[in-house]
């Protein structure tokens, strides 16, 4: 029985102990401030770690005292910093959630935009992620048009609307590798149309005018005026909006193929 009760007094020895060292890791801190003090310095040092462990253990005071919305701001900013980026999204929605007095608020915002940014892959991966951050930078600018961050956020928004772009642009390329020339022009028209002012487009639209001539190849005699116009319509948007553009040389041989054929299928309807 005395066996049982050192045991039992062990165990509370030690949960007291434990508690003493407040946090995970052995961590020390007496007040909510020395929690955040101390995670700040552990975030100077690049220990992210550590630093959101200390955050963290502010909450251990709840979240109402006058450094709780520090501790959540600077908790996001860490798992940021150590690239957690999904964690530090959902700690970023939950300070602007709850502490959407703080003036903060439109930085945690950008930044939240930033983890999604960061975890954007390369243009053939999917992109989920791109979409989000795109969408995070959009609400950005239209809820603080004149904020000091706007310049990086429409450069973030041009950089992932290129990318976009591009693996729109390649989808069309796919299809059109495949001879699924129907399909091909379609997406490159598609491209076009969401991201015409990145610099895919002129890419795009003589992806089309070449789609819908070899669409017009595999196409019946009845069908291929129809294609072949298609071509020259798209060729004519693409000298009209990029007269500058580097693929206007091979357009306009592309063009020139496609009204001869258009000149033949006339004659060839004149002469029946």
């Amino acid at each position: 029985m005395q066996v049982g009760y050192l045991k039992s007094f062990f165990a509370l020895a030690a949960l007291v102990i434990a508690a003493g060292c407040a946090g995970a890791g052995h961590l020390r801190y007496d007040s909510p401030k020395e929690a955040v003090e101390k995670g700040k310095e552990s975030f100077e040092k690049g220990k992210y770690t550590k630093a959101i462990e200390y955050f963290q253990g502010a909450f251990d005071f709840g979240r109402t005292h006058e450094y709780a919305a520090d501790a959540q701001f600077y908790l996001a900013r860490a798992y940021r910093a150590n690239k957690e980026y999904l964690l530090a999204a959902n700690e970023y929605s939950r300070f602007i959630q709850i502490y959407r007095s703080d003036q903060r608020v439109p930085v945690a915002e950008f930044e939240r935009a930033m983890t999604y940014f960061e975890r954007s892959p390369a243009f053939d991966l999917d992109q989920t992620d791109t979409e989000e951050a795109l969408k995070n930078f959009q609400l950005f600018l239209k809820r603080y048009p004149s904020h000091p961050l706007v310049a990086d956020a429409e450069a973030r928004i041009k950089e992932l609307r290129e990318k976009l772009a591009h693996k729109a642009y390649e989808t069309g390329h796919l299809y059109e590798r495949r001879e699924l020339y129907r399909a091909a022009a379609l997406a490159y028209e598609s491209a076009f149309d969401r991201f015409p002012d990145t610099d895919w487009a002129d890419d795009a639209l003589l992806g089309a005018v070449r789609a819908y001539i070899s669409y017009a190849d595999q196409s019946i005699r009845s069908k291929q005026r129809d294609r072949l116009d298609l071509a020259v319509s798209n060729y004519k948007k693409l000298l009209q909006l990029f007269p500058d553009s580097p693929v206007l040389k091979e357009a306009e041989k592309l063009y020139g193929e496609a009204t001869k054929r258009l000149e033949r299928l006339q004659d060839k309807k004149a002469s029946s």
